[in-house]
């Protein structure tokens, strides 16, 4: 009964939402959903309770979000930016049904990454082991490149560091070539705004983190190197999974003509990921909210 219930409920939203967005007829919308109008009617001149006056506020703070993001929120993160940003308590699964409703869902897809060999002038042992939980900010921060294009057959490379404590981005560069100077570079400002922090380095095994020159760097800063297995990409899972959210919430929703259109949607979207992506493994706090949090504790 109480299933029934929900189902002609979302019906009855959906139609009273065609009627006042689309202008669409009632009666021709009630013969398509095979309801009669009469019922319909009959709901909508009935007494609101407080749950679907709740619906009926939800409604336009959804597309409200979802236009603001270009479609990239699914229901989840749809959830704990309206929690957060709107002072509410709402659950997962009812932002799921009213979604269904507006028609609206993520936008975002995912590919697969390449790898390419090398022959590594130095390796380092595994000494992060997957272990991806720290307890503080700069105990534990992990690197990659990732290849993107523009254009006709124009190529970049961004290199990023990720912490583990907050998941924060705490350096990126974006370079033309996928050499030492983009990755030197990530490390060197990521160094020169933390140069206390003396983290676990963990990285692939690419061409420029097992130069020497790169290992010195790390040991001159005090840092401890480590490297993931052999073609075992999920040794550095968490900076992977970085890459296919950008790459599925930004860099694949459209094409980018010019080397500096696809600069300022990384950095837009890297600002965005630091100060206003919430995410539900923080707290439901962005990364720098919950570095904050990690300070406050005295972690």
């Amino acid at each position: 009964m109480i299933l029934s219930q929900v189902r002609y409920e979302i019906i009855y939203l959906a139609i009273q939402e065609l009627h006042d967005t689309a202008a669409y007829p009632i009666t021709k919308i009630c013969e398509i959903a095979g309801i009669q109008r009469s019922s319909y009617y009959k709901w909508l001149n009935r007494r609101e309770s407080a749950n679907e006056q709740l619906n009926k506020e939800l409604l336009p703070m959804i597309k409200d979000a979802y236009e603001e993001r270009n479609g990239i929120l699914g229901y989840r993160q749809m959830t704990i930016k309206l929690n957060r940003e709107h002072n509410l308590n709402v659950n997962h699964k009812r932002i799921y049904r009213l979604m269904k409703i507006l028609n609206l869902k993520s936008v975002c897809r995912r590919k697969r990454k390449n790898y390419v060999k090398s022959t590594p002038e130095t390796i380092a042992e595994n000494i992060l082991k997957r272990e991806f939980v720290a307890d503080g900010f700069g105990k534990k921060w992990l690197t990659d490149v990732t290849e993107m294009k523009y254009g006709v057959n124009g190529k970049a490379y961004l290199s990023a560091i990720l912490d583990l404590g907050d998941k924060s981005i705490v350096s990126f560069v974006l370079g033309h070539s996928n050499n030492n100077e983009l990755v030197f570079k990530t490390f060197d400002i990521a160094h020169e705004v933390h140069p206390y922090a003396k983290p676990i380095f963990h990285s692939d095994r690419g061409f420029q983190y097992t130069t020497r020159t790169f290992k010195k760097k790390v040991e001159d800063a005090q840092m401890t190197q480590s490297m993931s297995r052999v073609s075992r990409c999920i040794d550095n899972g968490p900076m992977e999974a970085f890459w296919g959210m950008l790459k599925s919430e930004m860099y694949y929703l459209k094409k980018f003509n010019t080397y500096g259109e696809l600069e300022s949607a990384v950095v837009e979207y890297i600002d965005y990921y630091n100060n206003r992506r919430y995410q539900k493994r923080l707290n439901c706090m962005t990364p720098l909210e919950y570095r904050q949090y990690l300070f406050a504790k005295g972690a």
